[in-house]
């Protein structure tokens, strides 16, 4: 236990004139003749070490005379008396004799201690809870994002060019579709924009294929993003490291062959476009697989001079026959197309697609069964728009060999080398104005059988 002991005076400088040696006892902390408590006395001897002996003899006296209430001169004796002390090892804590305030300052510090306690534990619960709803990245980019370093300006820019931290919004169909129509008028970009593949599934229900689509989207992070259009919550399903986690967008009922399955891809295609680096963007179902690495998806659609629509004039029953005259003048006969559902658009015909207000109407309430209205209202408003900007072919492979109203479905019996060697090089098409053996950057329709024969085979076939 350190000594305590009364002192008056800051500091006081001993030379024993029998030893060659100097005491410099020195006061930190005292703003007045008279030390407060917890004053810490530091001593520094220089010289001989003093005789033990006298030491204690020194200290016995001293000790008395500080139980006795009576305030203490710093003699020779008492510095030569702790100098021994601390020579041998010993750092001494001297403290003055008010024990009153002595008493109060650990209950001051011990209720601080407890209120920053319980600030912490409620704080870790907050943090916890709010990371455990809005998952792990919305919350660090939420925080980081409104940091802005002491001298600098926020960059007015960033609420255009940052994507929205949750897909989840309030907003009509009328409100996202007006939003998504702005588009900048100058080609170039003041900022450093690395243009992105936006996939657009558009769902009955879960993605029975997306760990097939987690290891091609792997490590390619700043090169795609995800949306999906689903009639059920598909959220619950990933975990929060999943490239799908919270990537549903605001959904609604989507009816094969009606107007509403158009207004779920313009939503698709609308929430998507909010991201400004998003530069193309591939319509996908949840029964759709990847049929290269990405890789090559990234450079054959991001090289490409065309966006790949389907979109050819068919004078048949299933082509011309569904035409309306009601639509002229507005769609004409000869203008009438069909095509896949399945397409692949740049940003600015993505652009085209949600600011329509011409043909719309007329499809909605002229196209319906048997005029299935997916197969005709993009490809024959894209046409007559923008026909220069169509390669009039689809890059997902679909096989309406076996006949029917729909097509082949594939499952795990039919996933094997040949399959795929019969699908991936089995047509010739164009490309950039030259011939080439690729057509089909993805295929459908694949049952959740094959996913495990997928998975198996994706290193060696699929490269991925």
């Amino acid at each position: 236990m350190p000594q305590r002991l009364v002192v008056i005076g800051r500091k006081a400088t001993i030379v024993s004139p029998s030893r060659s040696a100097s005491l410099v006892v020195s006061v930190s902390g005292a703003s007045s003749p008279t030390l407060h408590c917890q004053t810490q006395i530091y001593l520094m001897v220089i010289g001989h070490q003093y005789p033990p002996f006298i030491a204690r003899l020194l200290h016995s006296s001293l000790l008395q005379k500080f139980r006795s209430g009576r305030a203490v001169q710093p003699s020779i004796a008492e510095m030569l008396s702790r100098a021994v002390q601390l020579e041998e090892g010993k750092e001494l804590l001297v403290t003055c004799g008010r024990t009153g305030l002595n008493k109060a300052f650990p209950i001051k510090r011990l209720l601080l201690l407890v209120f920053f306690l319980a600030f912490s534990v409620a704080f870790i619960i907050i943090t916890v809870s709010t990371i455990k709803y809005y998952g792990i990245n919305g919350v660090v980019t939420s925080v980081t994002s409104s940091f802005v370093p002491c001298g600098e300006k926020p960059n007015a820019l960033d609420k255009w060019i940052k994507p929205p931290l949750a897909l989840m919004h309030n907003m009509s169909d009328e409100e996202l579709l007006w939003l998504a129509s702005y588009t900048p008028q100058r080609k170039d970009y003041p900022f450093n924009r690395v243009p992105k593949i936006a996939f657009m599934f558009l769902t009955l229900g879960s993605l029975p294929f997306a760990p097939l689509w987690e290891r091609l989207l792997n490590g390619h992070e700043k090169h795609y993003s995800v949306y999906i259009h689903s009639q059920v919550s598909s959220s619950v399903e990933f975990p929060v490291s999943s490239v799908f986690y919270r990537r549903q967008i605001p959904s609604q009922v989507a009816e094969w062959g009606r107007m509403s399955i158009c207004d779920a891809e313009r939503r698709l295609l609308a929430n998507a476009l909010l991201d400004i680096s998003n530069e193309w963007f591939v319509l996908l179902s949840e029964s759709c697989i990847p049929l290269y690495n990405f890789t090559t998806i990234y450079g054959y659609i991001s090289k490409s001079k065309h966006s790949f629509m389907g979109s050819f004039d068919d004078p048949g029953p299933y082509g011309r026959g569904r035409y309306n005259g009601n639509m002229s003048p507005e769609v004409s006969t000869e203008e009438w197309r069909k095509g896949s559902q399945w397409f692949e658009v740049n940003r600015e015909l993505a652009v085209y697609v949600v600011k329509d207000t011409l043909y719309y109407p007329k499809f909605k309430e002229f196209c319906t069964p048997a005029c299935y209205v997916d197969e005709h209202y993009f490809p024959t408003m894209l046409t007559i728009v923008k026909p220069a900007a169509l390669a009039n072919r689809s890059l997902t492979r679909v096989d309406w060999s076996r006949g029917g109203a729909h097509p082949a479905t594939f499952g795990e019996p039919d996933i094997n080398e040949d399959f795929f060697a019969r699908i991936m090089k089995g047509d010739n098409c164009t490309y950039n104005g030259e011939n080439t053996s690729i057509c089909y950057l993805f295929a459908r329709k694949f049952s959740p059988s094959a996913l495990e024969p997928l998975i198996q085979i994706a290193p060696k076939i699929l490269c991925f």
